[in-house]
């Protein structure tokens, strides 16, 4: 995101130049997985959005007609700064999140490249190409060719920018930033966006995070690889690149890595291939040969020990790849890896994986970084896109949506045909700086950060009631509800096919499906909303559980165990205390004044 844009500037601190780079926590993350990687034949992508300015909340909007001359007035997502108006097209798709009733997903992440080429006077801005290329098509080809028109028609108003652009049959990463700005008779003749797109191989899956993914590319295969014409030519002009063409790398040009950009953003991207491939990559190299090399082989290019190495844009994983497989990922604070941040005494006496704001201190003389992981604290909403083109699109797409910290909150299905929008996810129902007792973001939020105080006590017990939630929908409810939708659906083709021709849009519309399309509908909003339910109690379970520290012992059913003289007073109190490094610490740097003496 443009909030979470990684712009960390070089210092200099007594004639030492010191990089200390983007690892601003405002970051996002991304995994795409092709079909022929995932386990059931879907399209998935999962987006953590990632801003401690940007409030948990599900956007809609319902497919539309417009009047001709009917002008859409733009504004900035981040700020909400006014940028102008477009035209407006016919129709518009309804969209759900980040996905859109025909089951295109787009997904970003910021990284925002070089500072000269930002388009001051630019109309339109990353977000809003995301949200009007979902309005507008139909295919993730589609959208690439109206992201690209909108930007150069308009001028594009934001940072270097990654986005993930798939539809039911495959997946691409794009990449792009602005040309900045030459004003000639008060016009800037720089007006637009270099551009490069690569389709992810079949089989294969990708990740980026805030960083440049994409080096060298094929300039002669437009069915894999789509790119802007003076992409080359225009680095040359600028002075970012000299050689053949055959030569050229997209994010050297336009967004060198410095140290930030490696450790803070790179190295989230391969934690989620070492987790997909079970830490072995597999990839095709530049002269097609199928390798294969250990994930640790390239610590020393994501730790930033060696900015000149780099690793590859598409592996294959080990296993085919499921939902919750994927949502599991986002969760990730590089544990078992050096980075793990569970593993220092930066997590306290609990093993909390986070780190509170600024990332980088300062100690004696030294500049010190905090690791930046897929799963973070500040957290607005995070996804898993799945579109599968072997059912109806009606039934087919399905928004796997959450909010706030991915390790401690859920996943709930939303089918993008839906009409309704469930209370706990509603734009409008709170936001940053007013509390609603009805808004998933908040709930998850006092059960993350209820969890903490005591992480690596009441974590795993949220986690296992996570776990238990997603596994039922991801591999049973939703399977029952697909079936049951695609029964209906038949139905209603068999009566159309006696009075209509199948080759009418009638068959792909939703409107003769309004059965299928409010069976789904309240799925969703009954399934989104029994959860939160479930999640305000047990934020209630969390509080008297793991009061002051203590942990009080549950009977099976959950009901705490008692006293045999009270139902008011616990059975037993537990007192896990603290992890061994927190006790060799302390011991270490205040022992001498609380050490028991031994002949006590």
């Amino acid at each position: 995101m443009e909030k979470g844009k990684k712009i960390l500037r070089a210092l200099a601190v007594s004639a030492i130049i010191l990089l200390t780079s983007a690892i601003d926590g405002n970051t996002c993350t991304n995994v795409i997985v092709s079909r022929g990687a995932s386990k059931d034949g879907s399209v998935l992508v999962s987006y953590a959005a990632d801003s401690h300015y940007l409030f948990g909340e599900l956007y809609y909007k319902k497919a539309a007609d417009w009047k001709a001359g009917t002008m859409l007035k733009i504004y900035d997502w981040d700020s909400n700064r006014y940028l102008g108006e477009i035209e407006q097209v016919p129709h518009t798709y309804q969209t759900v999140g980040n996905m859109n009733e025909h089951q295109v997903i787009i997904t970003e992440t910021t990284w925002g490249g070089r500072p000269e080429l930002e388009d001051k006077r630019g109309g339109i801005d990353y977000g809003s190409l995301i949200y009007i290329a979902l309005q507008r098509a139909k295919t993730a080809r589609e959208a690439i060719d109206v992201i690209v028109e909108l930007a150069n028609e308009y001028g594009y108003a934001s940072e270097g920018e990654t986005f993930s652009i798939a539809d039911k049959n495959e997946a691409w990463i794009m990449e792009l930033i602005g040309k900045g700005m030459n004003i000639r008779n008060g016009v800037n003749v720089n007006k637009g966006i270099v551009w490069v797109a690569m389709r992810v191989p079949d089989g294969a899956i990708c990740a980026h995070a805030n960083q440049a993914r994409i080096g060298k590319f094929p300039l002669n295969d437009p069915d894999n690889c789509l790119y802007a014409p003076d992409v080359i030519r225009f680095a040359r002009r600028k002075g970012y690149f000299e050689g053949p063409d055959s030569e050229f790398s997209f994010k050297k040009a336009y967004c060198p890595v410095d140290f930030g950009t490696v450790r803070g953003c790179d190295a989230r991207a391969w934690s989620a291939f070492n987790i997909l491939t079970d830490g072995w990559f597999s990839f095709y190299d530049e002269e097609g040969n199928a390798v294969t090399k250990d994930a640790y082989g390239y610590l020393d290019y994501v730790m930033g020990q060696n900015l000149e190495g780099d690793f590859p844009l598409f592996v294959y994983p080990r296993k085919k790849v499921g939902v919750k497989e994927l949502a599991d990922v986002m969760r990730d604070h590089f544990e078992g890896t050096p980075m793990d941040m569970t593993q220092d005494i930066g997590a306290g006496g609990n093993a909390l994986p986070y780190r509170w704001r600024p990332m980088e201190f300062q100690f004696d003389g030294k500049t010190y970084v905090n690791e930046r992981a897929i799963a973070t604290q500040q957290t607005g909403f995070w996804m898993v896109g799945q579109a599968r083109n072997y059912v109806p699109d009606v039934v087919g797409g399905i928004l796997w949506f959450g909010t706030d910290d991915a390790a401690t909150s859920y996943l709930s299905p939303v089918y993008t045909s839906t009409t309704k929008v469930p209370e706990c996810f509603r734009e409008g129902n709170g936001d940053l700086l007013h509390y609603s007792a009805t808004s998933s973001f908040w709930i998850n939020n006092r059960i993350s950060n209820a969890c903490y105080k005591m992480y690596n006590i009441m974590a795993p017990y949220v986690r296992a009631k996570v776990d238990a939630f997603e596994t039922d929908q991801m591999e049973r409810r939703t399977h029952s509800v697909d079936s049951m939708a695609v029964v209906m659906y038949n139905q209603v083709v068999v009566k159309l096919q006696k009075k209509l021709s199948s080759k009418g849009d009638v068959m792909v519309s939703s409107k003769p499906f309004a059965k299928v399309v409010k069976y789904v509908t309240d799925y969703t909003v009954n399934t989104a909303q029994e959860q939160f339910s479930a999640w305000q109690k047990l934020e209630e379970e969390l509080l008297v559980k793991f009061m002051d520290g203590n942990v009080k012992p549950q009977n099976p059913d959950g009901t705490f165990k008692h006293s045999e003289h009270s139902a008011a007073i616990p059975e037993s109190v537990e007192w896990p205390g603290y992890t061994e490094l927190w006790k060799e610490t302390v011991a270490q740097e205040h022992g001498d004044v609380i050490v028991v003496p031994e002949n006590n």
